[in-house]
């Protein structure tokens, strides 16, 4: 307080004429407030019972599952059976992003340009890249591009459907992609 004090009397006004507030005085009386200690403290007492929920993206297969459907019941329930077959297909294996985002875009114009309904596209299952690092790498960056670019403009008005493919057409690795009807 003495230091501060010295420091204060060394100062100019800024030329404000009004009337200090701050009192040297207020300073050097003692604090009138009273701390009480607990005695029963124990560490996590007043945390929440619950378990923090994990916001870890969901899998893509998931995330497609509860996706609503868009189209027919009934050719749904014939696609996600594999009994419909892909009117046209595109293989995106062994592509960059930068390579096979055009090569999607390209074939999901062309092929609702000429009226298909029903396409394949093949990604593969992806290889595992992660190095155990902290931050972690998903399994197959293709497999997890390709919903969200269908999901984007120019691709999302031509897109009915998106689902994984079944077994006999590709599986985990491939979609089926309902397009919209061209009118």
């Amino acid at each position: 307080m003495a230091l501060w004090n010295q420091v204060a009397k060394t100062t100019e006004k800024l030329g404000l004429d009004r009337k200090d507030t701050f009192l040297d005085e207020e300073l050097q009386k003692p604090s009138t407030k009273q701390f009480t200690i607990q005695e029963s403290f124990q560490v996590g007492i007043g945390a929440h019972s619950s378990s923090p929920k994990n916001d870890v993206l969901p899998q893509i297969q998931d995330q497609l599952a509860f996706q609503p459907i868009k189209m027919d019941k009934k050719t749904h329930q014939r696609l996600k059976s594999g009994k419909l077959k892909p009117e046209a297909r595109i293989d995106l294996h062994g592509m960059t992003l930068a390579q096979a985002h055009p090569r999607l875009t390209r074939f999901i114009l062309s092929a609702h340009g000429e009226g298909k309904r029903l396409v394949l596209v093949i990604t593969g299952k992806g290889k595992n890249t992660d190095n155990g690092g902290p931050i972690p790498v998903r399994h197959g960056i293709l497999r997890h591009a390709v919903p969200q670019w269908l999901a984007q403009a120019p691709l999302s008005s031509l897109v009915l459907q998106i689902t994984q493919a079944h077994n006999r057409h590709g599986g985990g690795g491939a979609y089926y992609v309902y397009l919209r009807r061209a009118r």
